[in-house]
């Protein structure tokens, strides 16, 4: 291969950078997790056994919280945070729309209506001046996202919240191990929400669990994870009773033994995978901050990023053609890139239900239009990290201006 077809656009007639395409993101499973299962699978409980309560416990431990309630997903553990606020019919939730719908979804499930506030341009979470200009007497919770891994400006949403007696849900589902203040996520807000899906920080398959300092929180959580029902089977068979009684209308969103078993070995993980993490990032913006037309991610000087995503932003200033263009040219040099997120109200739902048109939170829709995640996991080689830095360059200067 010659010098020049190197440097030209594979899109275009070059060579790609990498034969494999290279995901956004990917699980890591070695021998102790597949061990850690199996030992499960030969147990009596494969699901809401005693590994549940061993994982809550880590969980909880870990990220200095009182309380964790483990849930089938990240999806189902904010469903259950929305209903211990006691989100209902009238009410209101602010959040943000550079978010995944399903933090602006949980609210609808509980018959309440999402208001969403527009975000900072520099960690592109959401703004606390914005969320204070849409607080009204419906107001009954803020839930703030930790996106791509850095915790948005938790203590002046919090005074907010406490001024107005509004409960703060935290989704940091982008967030293990991610610190603000000194302290770590899931041990501030009132409740906080992770996820354990396979591109997250650990992975139990699918999970969440809603970390809190609230005793009664918790309770309204685990309750409501089993159906409404105020006892579990291991703890009635323990007991040798037989009698439960349903006291609200809950879900069956309980997190397995099974996935807990893969939980509790990927948790003594964490550690080395958050430090992995953070070295491929410091790695990309050592080199993306010196290239045109690129604009690497932000970090406040208060917070240690969980670095879920690496969501770098176009300059189309620089560039002689669009996002969609870069997007596919990345994706022919071998990087299994993404966009995170396209903005909730502009999905055809919220627009169709709400009447959202574009043009309502300019910082957030901005930035959805230059944004690209490139690959980041803890599981990647040094080739990997190689190969996305040298697939960039090779990008951004066939098309800088």
């Amino acid at each position: 291969m010659s010098l020049t077809q190197k440097k030209i656009s594979t899109l275009h007639g070059g060579h790609p950078v990498r034969e494999r395409l290279l995901p956004y993101g990917h699980q890591r499973i070695d021998e102790e997790d597949i061990k850690a299962v199996i030992e499960v699978l030969r147990s009596d409980w494969i699901t809401t056994g005693p590994k549940v309560a061993e994982f809550e416990e880590a969980f909880a431990g870990y990220i200095a919280s009182k309380y964790a309630v483990s849930f089938s997903s990240g999806t189902a553990a904010l469903h259950g945070a929305s209903f211990a606020a006691g989100l209902g019919p009238g009410d209101e939730a602010i959040t943000t729309p550079m978010t995944f719908c399903a933090t602006a979804n949980c609210v609808l499930y509980q018959g309440a209506k999402p208001v969403f506030a527009d975000i900072c341009l520099d960690t592109l979470n959401i703004d606390p001046d914005e969320i204070a200009r849409r607080i009204t007497p419906r107001t009954k919770a803020i839930l703030p996202v930790d996106y791509a891994g850095h915790p948005p400006d938790l203590e002046p949403i919090l005074e907010l919240a406490r001024r107005h007696g509004l409960v703060v849900i935290e989704d940091a589902c982008h967030a293990l191990g991610a610190k603000y203040g000194g302290r770590r996520v899931g041990s501030i807000s009132h409740m906080t929400v992770f996820s354990f899906h396979p591109v997250k920080n650990i992975t139990t398959g699918e999970g969440g669990m809603v970390a809190t300092g609230d005793a009664k929180l918790a309770r309204r959580l685990r309750m409501f994870r089993n159906h409404g029902i105020d006892s579990d089977a291991r703890e009635r068979q323990a007991n040798g009773h037989w009698s439960y009684e349903m006291v609200a209308l809950g879900y069956n969103y309980r997190l397995t033994d099974i996935g807990c078993a893969l939980g509790i070995s990927q948790l003594r993980k964490l550690e080395p995978n958050l430090a992995r993490r953070r070295q491929i990032a410091n790695q990309y913006t050592a080199v993306f901050q010196d290239i045109a037309g690129v604009v690497p991610p932000a970090a406040r000087p208060e917070v240690i990023p969980a670095w879920h995503l690496y969501p770098i932003r176009l300059d189309l200033s620089k560039l002689r053609v669009d996002r969609s263009e870069i997007f596919r040219a990345l994706r022919a040099e071998g990087l299994g890139v993404n966009v995170h997120y396209i903005p909730v109200h502009l999905h055809r739902y919220y627009r169709d239900q709400f009447g959202y048109r574009g043009g309502e939170y300019p910082v957030a829709e901005r930035a959805y239009e230059n944004l690209i995640s490139l690959p980041i996991f803890h599981g990647m080689r040094d080739q990997d990290i190689g190969d996305v830095i040298e697939a960039v360059t090779k990008v951004m200067g066939y098309y800088t201006v």
